[in-house]
């Protein structure tokens, strides 16, 4: 075997070792005569210090028969996978795989390899990235050593992401590894060599075969890092970022016309993500930073007394929303309604912050936003991208002023999550009607005189208003 067996660090072996599931592994593995190593994401994690409560474990021989028995001894029930050859247990917090040691080959229109019993040499040749092919015997007679064909470890200690073999065998036979290569460079600030970066250019339209839902949770994982903008930098260099979510990969570039041009929408959008992520790791929030100016390029036009406009993007791209998550394999409930609210209101507290602050604007925003008022103005401050510092102080010092009045119109008016105190119902039994468009015009009415504070939110004003649009349109009531 390449490479060599040497002790890891003594404390972070301990760390590595440490619970007792370990000693009854070690203990049950050798009643049956079988060697068993801890491999994978564990040993990486404990390495670099990172909690992780996911086990995997490779054995030589049948995975399944060494896990059935380990679940007896600690009392927990065992999900057996015959088609995949693998077993899981869950005990205490712990997420226990097992595994038999294989050698995998692949055909070209499947990820899915074909699978033969193997050594454990060849279980760590299969495995996708040499800080991921780290073992841990958990064998007597070398329990604590760590397996490192590749050299792994000093990967690990340099920050490397690298591929056990050729990249362009690896990326080809699971194109996937292409997209957690870019993950764990997020994930863990590595850097990705640059063999490996230059096969996944090569490579990159076998992502073809992956399924939508694959591509989806590794780009929700890359969203997810500390600093995201260094995933989809990588995405969109390698090319990988024009094939999984072309519309994004648009936003790229700077037009100019006669000496004025407009700036990068794909650099602004990430530093838009990078600013909100220190707020919130809520997921669909940064989805809504990622697709707030998703319809600009087609929105973009040139006047030679304006410069470069985008006017209606926010609609554009509200509208855009579905048929992106539809494609992407996101969720199309509520989540998918909360990213298409936020993209379309994006700029309301923004024109808040330009000019008067009426009381009928601030009405309106708290209407429409309702709970998701606190995650709207995340995004808006998210949005000041100037490098100006007594700029974006300025614009900060805004938003705060916007924050108090929307506080004290919400407290006076109680807007937020509000419904017009007359009701289509009302309407209807009040006029002797059936539902129509004239119960739609006076509800609507309604409602805009409320917000626009020409009658108070209260259910007698919003009455003697309901009589007088009702007999406009010639209607009387049944009393």
């Amino acid at each position: 075997m390449a490479g060599s067996r040497f002790s890891v660090e003594e404390h972070r072996l301990q760390d590595a070792l440490t619970n007792p599931v370990f000693e009854v592994i070690s203990r049950v593995a050798a009643t049956q005569n079988k060697q068993v190593f801890v491999i994978g994401g564990y040993v990486r994690d404990v390495l670099l210090g990172r909690p992780c409560k996911d086990i995997d474990l490779v054995t030589l021989g049948s995975g399944m028969d060494l896990a059935t028995a380990i679940g007896k001894e600690l009392g927990v029930k065992v999900s057996l996978f015959k088609n995949f050859g693998t077993a899981h247990l869950r005990y205490k917090d712990l997420d226990i795989e097992f595994v038999g040691a294989r050698k995998e080959s692949y055909q070209r229109d499947s990820r899915k390899p074909i699978v033969e019993e193997g050594t454990l040499e060849d279980d760590q040749n299969r495995r996708d990235f040499t800080i991921n092919a780290l073992a841990i015997s958990l064998n007597k007679e070398d329990k604590g050593q760590l397996v490192d064909p590749f050299d792994g470890l000093t990967d690990l200690k340099n920050g490397i992401i690298r591929t056990p073999l050729d990249p362009d065998i690896t990326y080809s036979d699971d194109p996937l590894r292409m997209m957690r290569a870019i993950r764990f460079s997020c994930q863990l600030d590595f850097t990705i060599e640059e063999k490996s970066l230059e096969a996944i250019a090569r490579n990159k339209e076998r992502i073809s075969i992956i399924s939508q839902e694959r591509i989806a949770e590794e780009l929700n994982k890359i969203i997810l890092c500390p600093i995201p903008s260094i995933g989809f930098k990588h995405l969109f260099n390698t090319g990988l970022l024009q094939l999984i979510f072309p519309e994004m990969a648009k936003l790229y570039g700077v037009e100019e016309v006669n000496g004025k041009s407009h700036k990068d929408n794909f650099y602004h959008t990430l530093q838009v993500l990078d600013n909100l992520c220190p707020n919130s790791d809520d997921l669909w929030l940064r989805w809504a930073a990622i697709l707030h100016d998703i319809a600009k390029p087609n929105t973009k036009k040139y006047y030679p007394d304006q410069g470069w406009t985008f006017h209606g993007h926010e609609d554009i791209g509200a509208r855009m929303v579905p048929g992106i998550f539809k494609r992407l394999k996101l969720p199309l409930d509520h989540k998918m309604k909360y990213v298409q609210k936020l993209v379309f209101l994006h700029l309301r507290p923004i024109a808040l912050t330009n000019g008067n602050i009426t009381d009928s604007a601030v009405r309106r925003l708290l209407f429409e936003v309702g709970d998701d008022l606190e995650d709207l103005m995340k995004l808006c401050e998210a949005d000041i991208t100037t490098k100006n510092k007594a700029k974006e102080e300025r614009y900060l010092q805004r938003f705060q002023k916007v924050r108090q009045i929307i506080m004290e119109v919400e407290e006076r008016d109680k807007i937020r999550n509000w419904q017009p105190p007359v009701d289509g119902a009302e309407i209807m039994e009040v006029f002797g009607i059936g539902p129509g468009k004239e119960v739609g015009i006076i509800k609507n009415a309604i409602r805009e005189a409320i917000l626009d504070g020409n009658i108070p939110n209260s259910h007698e004003d919003a009455f003697q208003l309901m009589l007088k649009l009702g007999a406009d349109l010639g209607l009387k009531p049944i009393v």
